[in-house]
Order: C-alpha cells, then structure tokens, then sequence
C-alpha cells in the first residue's frame, strides 16, 4: 500500500504522524514529510522510505498529446520503474493507442511501466490494464498457474478501502492475473481517517496517590456505557509463552517475575538517559510479532479482571449510597 495521503492531511504535523505509522509496515510512499522525519529524526539518517517516478493529471494535461507527456516521461525514467495516469481522457482509448508504444521502448530499455486508472469502477480499470498490457507487453505463467505481465503492472489508488481491495484482488485472481501484477495506493483514507474509538485505544487514570500518602485505585466504569470500562490499579504487561509471546496485562503486585515490557519515557519530564529504540529496530520487532503473534490472544490476565471486578463493585457501592456524588 503506498501512501498518497499527504494532501489529503489537515496539516503536516498529521501527515508525519500518519505517514511514519504507515511506514511502520510499507515502504512506499509519498508523504515526504514522514520519509523525511522518520529517515532523520527516528532512524538516524538510514533511509525507510521508497518512491518511483510518477506523474499526475497536471503533468499529463500540459502536454499537446498523452503520447508526446509518457514519451517524455521515459525519456528521462525509462530504464527504470516509472508510473503514468492514463485517464485525463480515455482510459480506454490510452490503452489501446499508446500503451503498444510504450510497451515497444519499455521492453527494449528493460523498464518497468506502471498503469494508473483514476476514475471509474475500480475493478473494470485494474481488469482493462491488466488485459491491455498482457495484449502488448506478454506475460508468463508463476509457479501457481498465474499470468506475471513483463515489464509493466497496474496501481489502483483512488477510493481503495479494505472493502474495494479485497473486490480488486478477486477479480484479479479470478482472470488469471497474479496478485504481484496490481499495487495500490491510498490518499484520502490512510493518514487521518482511522481515531482512537476504531482502533479500540484509550488512556485512563488507573491509580491515585493523595499528598497524604493513600493510595486509590480507581475506574470508570459508566452505567450507560459498559464498552468504556477501564481497568484500575498499577500494571505491568509481560510475554505469554502460550501466546507465542504475545502481551498480557497484569496487576504489577502479582506480576511474573519476566522482564516487564512497560517502560517509563516520562515523570513529570523526559526520564534521563533513557533510549528510544531505532526505526528500523521498531520495523523489525513489529514485523515479527505480527507473524508470531495469534490473531485473537488474550489481553488482561485472569487475576487484573477479577480486580477489576472488585474495584466496580467497591465504586458501584460508592454511587448507589451516594457518597462518589457528595
């Protein structure tokens, strides 16, 4: 999935949160103020973002003829990959009357051209790339009986949703084209559309110390709202070797005696010393808890839920007498 998402932003500080969470698992983008601020900021000035040469509509219009604009664009990219809009008129018509072209200038410099539709239904464009460019490019069989075009693929990225994609992916398979023959890419959708109550994310007060020394554990646990519970008290979190290392929640005064994976960053300021690990060191660790990890795993240990439980009833005493509203 590249990242097209920038414009689509309400401003650059979100585009860099939302392109370096993007970058965590893709390489591809075009968000430069992510690439920019992961590579130099985070990573230590090691590159993680890639690109290719592509054009936009502007670049396509500016010229007499789409023929003369994709011309010039593999005049100066053509041994390489480089991606075109082929719809600022006819998809259809580019297709048939300049893909041949590009087809012939592309295998002799061993370039790699990318078709991008942009407008449509997205699974009759993907399908109208795919076919054109077999038709004049070739293509050859993978080891599973599906057709891998030669030098040249298919990039949808306008209105992807996970919906759309899994649509797209069908009927790709369903024609007889691989998988690896269609990228995607995403604008709008990416960066900022996902917020804390799809992702299930929240932060609590979970425990309180008054200036007298007493200690409370608290929650909330609204009775109109029983989604919104939290869970009271100090935690710790540690690797489940059930769960092939998967993170649990416990009640740190009833903690395993494993290393704890919480670390404190920040005490009212920035914890001396410590060290944030690498980019490319966050990469790597979240690329093998997602393979290791079990799809479902269990969050919160048996022990934290029942002290949950003890704590709601504590509070829920609290309110039914009266005394958490005096």
């Amino acid at each position: 999935m590249h990242d097209f998402g920038f414009r689509a932003c309400t401003c650059v500080e979100q585009s860099m949160l939302g392109g370096a969470a993007h970058l965590l698992t893709f390489a591809g983008s075009d968000t430069m103020s992510a690439a920019y601020y992961v590579q130099h900021v985070l990573n230590g000035g090691r590159p993680v973002a890639t690109s290719v040469p592509a054009t936009e509509h502007s670049v396509m219009t500016a010229y007499q003829s789409e023929r003369q604009a994709v011309m010039r664009v593999l005049d100066e990219y053509g041994k390489g990959v480089v991606a075109c809009v082929l719809d600022s008129y006819d998809y259809a018509r580019a297709l048939r009357d300049v893909l041949p072209v590009v087809a012939e200038r592309q295998v002799r410099d061993d370039g790699v051209f990318v078709i991008r539709p942009d407008s449509g239904d997205q699974v009759e464009a993907v399908l109208m790339g795919l076919q054109a460019a077999d038709k004049v490019f070739g293509s050859t069989l993978n080891s599973k009986g599906y057709k891998v075009i030669r030098n040249a693929s298919v990039i949808q990225g306008d209105g992807v949703t996970l919906d759309s994609l899994e649509r797209i992916l069908d009927a790709v398979l369903n024609a007889g084209f691989s998988a690896e023959c269609v990228g995607f890419g995403m604008g709008g959708g990416l960066l900022q559309k996902l917020d804390r109550d799809m992702m299930g994310m929240a932060v609590k007060l979970s425990s309180i110390t008054y200036e007298d020394g007493q200690t409370r554990d608290i929650m909330k646990f609204p009775k109109q709202g029983s989604s919104k519970v939290s869970l009271p008290g100090k935690f710790s979190v540690h690797a489940d070797a059930a769960q092939n290392g998967a993170p649990v929640a416990y009640r740190a005064s009833h903690a395993p005696s494993d290393p704890d994976l919480l670390q404190l960053v920040y005490d009212c300021g920035p914890v001396p010393g410590h060290t944030w690990d690498s980019f490319d060191a966050v990469r790597a660790r979240l690329d093998d808890q997602w393979t290791r990890f079990p799809k479902i795993a269990r969050a919160v240990s048996d022990d934290l839920l029942d002290y949950q439980k003890l704590v709601h009833d504590r509070q829920e005493q609290r309110v039914n007498d009266g005394s958490a509203f005096a």
